[in-house]
C-alpha cells in the first residue's frame, strides 16, 4: 500500500507553499535532495513551484468570490447576480420636471371673454430644450388641450392686459402644467429572417434609458413585461363616460402574446429578448383544433410550436410568447438622462420640436411659451458597484412586496427608469400618542417616506413634484391596502471635515497629504451614504490610517455648515457625538460633504 502522504490544503501564499514544499522534500526525498540553501538549483524549482501555487490559489479564491454578490467585483459578474436575484441594474435614469405651458388669446370681438377658438391643440411628443450646456431636451408624452379644463387638467385662465380706453380685458393668458421627461428618441431598425428561439437584439448606443415601442412590418406592436412568462399586462384606456372630468383613463388588463424583455449589460449594452412560439398563418383565418392542445406538454412542444390560429392561445404555453420572424423590427428607444439632466429651474424654454399644432384660429401660435418653475430632478447616473451590490441584496429581502419599512426602502429606490430616480430614500412609521399621552407608539398604519433626489451638479436636493407624484403611483401598486404614506423632504447635513495626521520619515508631506484627502473623499462620497445613517469617526481614523505614509492620526473633527451655498439645515455636530458617533437628528437627515475640494481639509506634521 503506498504511504498516505499529508497534504494541507488550506495553504494559500507563496510562503506557505515554499514551506511545505521543502518539508515534503525533507520527509520523503531525505537522502535524495538536502540542499535547501538560496542559491540551490532545487530551491529555485520549489519556488518556482511555490509561485505557480500562489497564483493559482489567488485565482481560485478570486472566482469563488465572483460567486457571491457580497464579494464580486466584476461588474459583469455583479449584474448577473443582480438579475439572478430579480434586481434590475440601473442604468442612466431620466429627469422629471414640472412645465408651465402659456398661450395668449385675444378677447372675442367687443366682448370681455376669451376667443376661445385661438386656444391650440398640440400633439403628444412634443419636445422642450433646456439652456444648459449639455443641450437636454425634455419630451412632454401627453396632449396639451388649452380648450379643455378638469379638475385634473386645469386651464388656468388669468387676464394680462385692460384696455385703458375700455376698461375691458384685451389679452388674456392661458396656462397649463403638463409633466416631461429628459431624453432623446432614437430609431433603429432590424431585419428578421426565419423564425428563432427566444431571439435576442443589442443595441449599442450611449446612455440608453429604456425602450419606447416596438413595432414589426405589419403593424404589431409588441409589449416589454418583467419576464417571458407574463402574458398579460396592463394598459392605460381613455375614459369616456361621462365622469371623465374626475378620471381621465383606465387601466385595462390586455394579453399580449408579442412581448420581449429587456437587460443590459455592465458596459452599457441593451439587450432585447424575444419568445420562442411560431405561427404559420393568419391568426383569425383558424380555430383552435382541440387535438393539438395535447401535444402543448409534449417534449417536442416545449419550446416552439407551428399553430396556426389565434396567438393568444400561444400564452398558455410554454413557448414564452411569439418570436418575430420575416420581417423588421422598428425600434423606438429613449437615450440621455443621467445626474447631468437636472436642469436648474427657468431653463426650459426653447420650443425645439412641438409637432402638430392645430386651432380654429392659430394665429396666437408665436405667444406659445414654456418654462419649469422648479428644477428637473430624477435623473441619476448608472448604479455604482455598491449601489448595485446594496440594492440588489435589499431587492431580494424585499420579494416584491411592501410590508416592513425596508420594504418601502427598496422598492423606492426600485422604481423603474422612466419614472425617475429617488437617490436616497428612508420610511419610518409615525409616532401614535396613547391615551394619557404619556408614551408615544408608532403608528402600524402610517408611513412617512423621506426621499432626496440629485441636481445637476450630483449633489443633494428635494425631490421634485412630478417625481413624488410618479414615486407614490408607483409605490400604489405594492402597497397594502391598509398602510397610509405621505412623502416627505429629508433634511441635508452639509458638514467639513478637518484632520491631522503624523507622517513617517522619509515620506513627503504633501504627498500624505494628497493621499489621505483623496481616501477622504472617496469615503465621504454621497452614493456611500444613506438617510439617518451615523457617522462613525472612528472609521475615518481607521481609513487615514491605512494611508500609505500614516504613522498615527491625531484628530478628525467634523462641523457643520449650513446658509449660503450650504443647506440651511443647521446642526449642532458636536453635541450630537458621542463615542466617536456623530448620530443624525430626530428629523431624518443625511451627511454630506457638498464640496469635497473645499469642505476637506488636513494638515500633515512629519516627525
Amino acid at each position: 500500500m503506498a504511504e498516505q502522504r499529508d497534504i494541507k490544503y488550506i495553504n494559500r501564499e507563496f510562503s506557505d507553499f515554499r514551506t511545505q514544499l521543502v518539508e515534503y522534500a525533507k520527509q520523503y526525498f531525505p537522502d535524495s535532495y538536502n540542499d535547501f540553501s538560496a542559491t540551490a538549483p532545487g530551491t529555485m524549482f520549489i519556488e518556482m513551484a511555490a509561485y505557480v501555487g500562489d497564483v493559482l490559489s489567488f485565482y481560485q479564491d478570486t472566482q469563488l468570490q465572483e460567486t457571491f454578490l457580497q464579494h464580486a467585483k466584476n461588474p459583469q459578474n455583479l449584474y448577473t447576480l443582480a438579475y439572478m436575484m430579480g434586481y434590475r441594474p440601473k442604468v442612466t435614469t431620466a429627469s422629471e420636471v414640472d412645465l408651465e405651458v402659456t398661450q395668449e388669446l385675444d378677447p372675442i370681438s367687443g366682448g370681455d371673454t376669451p376667443d376661445w377658438d385661438q386656444a391650440l391643440f398640440i400633439s403628444g411628443g412634443a419636445v422642450v430644450g433646456a439652456t444648459d450646456s449639455n443641450d437636454t431636451t425634455f419630451i412632454i408624452d401627453n396632449s396639451i388641450d388649452f380648450k379643455f379644463s378638469s379638475s385634473y387638467d386645469p386651464t388656468e385662465v388669468t387676464i394680462t392686459t385692460i384696455d385703458s380706453g375700455t376698461n375691458l380685458p384685451s389679452v388674456f393668458q392661458l396656462k397649463k402644467k403638463v409633466k416631461a421627461y429628459s431624453g432623446t428618441v432614437n430609431t433603429v431598425i432590424e431585419t428578421v429572417g426565419s423564425a428563432e428561439k427566444f431571439k435576442t437584439v443589442e443595441i449599442e448606443d450611449a446612455n440608453i434609458i429604456r425602450i419606447l415601442d416596438i413595432t414589426d412590418a405589419d403593424g404589431n406592436v409588441y409589449h416589454e413585461v418583467p419576464f417571458l412568462g407574463q402574458d398579460t399586462i396592463f394598459v392605460e384606456q381613455n375614459n369616456d363616460s361621462t365622469y371623465n372630468d374626475l378620471v381621465k383613463s383606465s387601466l385595462q388588463l390586455q394579453k399580449v402574446p408579442r412581448r420581449f424583455v429587456t437587460r443590459f449589460t455592465s458596459t452599457g449594452v441593451l439587450q432585447i429578448q424575444f419568445g420562442a412560439g411560431v405561427i404559420s398563418a393568419d391568426d383569425e383565418t383558424f380555430l383552435p383544433d382541440p387535438t393539438l392542445l395535447t401535444k402543448f406538454g409534449s417534449q417536442d412542444q416545449v419550446n416552439a410550436i407551428d399553430i396556426a390560429y389565434d396567438p393568444s392561445n400561444v400564452l398558455f404555453t410554454r413557448t414564452y410568447g411569439l418570436a418575430p420572424s420575416n420581417t423588421s423590427l422598428t425600434i423606438r428607444y429613449l437615450t440621455g438622462g443621467g445626474i447631468g439632466s437636472n436642469v436648474p429651474a427657468n431653463t426650459v424654454t426653447n420650443k425645439t420640436s412641438l409637432g402638430t399644432i392645430t386651432a380654429t384660429d392659430s394665429s396666437k401660435e408665436s405667444t406659445l411659451a414654456f418654462n419649469n418653475v422648479a428644477p428637473a430632478t430624477g435623473g441619476k447616473d448608472g448604479d455604482t458597484v455598491e449601489e448595485l451590490r446594496q440594492n440588489a441584496l435589499r431587492s431580494y429581502a424585499e420579494q416584491s412586496r411592501t410590508v416592513t419599512e425596508d420594504d418601502y426602502t427598496v422598492r423606492a429606490l426600485a422604481m423603474p427608469p422612466q419614472f425617475g430616480s429617488i437617490a436616497k430614500a428612508y420610511v419610518t412609521r409615525e409616532l401614535l400618542a396613547n391615551s394619557d399621552r404619556s408614551v408615544l407608539d408608532k403608528n402600524p398604519l402610517a408611513l412617512s417616506l423621506y426621499t432626496l433626489a440629485y441636481d445637476v451638479d450630483g449633489k443633494l436636493v428635494n425631490a421634485s413634484s412630478a417625481l413624488k407624484t410618479n414615486l407614490r403611483t408607483y409605490l400604489s401598486q405594492y402597497m397594502m391596502v391598509t398602510d397610509a404614506l405621505d412623502i416627505k423632504d429629508a433634511f441635508v447635513v452639509n458638514i467639513e471635515v478637518k484632520y491631522e495626521v503624523l507622517s513617517l520619515p522619509n515620506y513627503a508631506t504633501r504627498e500624505v497629504l494628497t493621499r489621505c484627502t483623496e481616501v477622504l473623499k472617496d469615503y465621504f462620497k454621497t452614493s456611500k451614504r444613506n438617510i439617518n445613517q451615523p457617522l462613525n469617526l472612528s472609521e475615518v481614523y481607521t481609513v487615514l490610517d491605512k494611508v500609505r505614509g500614516v504613522q498615527t492620526v491625531k484628530s478628525v473633527v467634523v462641523k457643520n455648515l449650513a446658509g449660503g451655498n450650504y443647506s440651511s439645515f443647521a446642526y449642532d455636530t458636536e453635541g450630537a457625538t458621542k463615542d466617536n458617533v456623530v448620530y443624525p437628528s430626530y428629523d431624518p437627515c443625511i451627511f454630506e460633504v457638498k464640496f469635497p475640494d473645499l469642505d476637506i481639509k488636513g494638515r500633515v506634521t512629519a516627525i
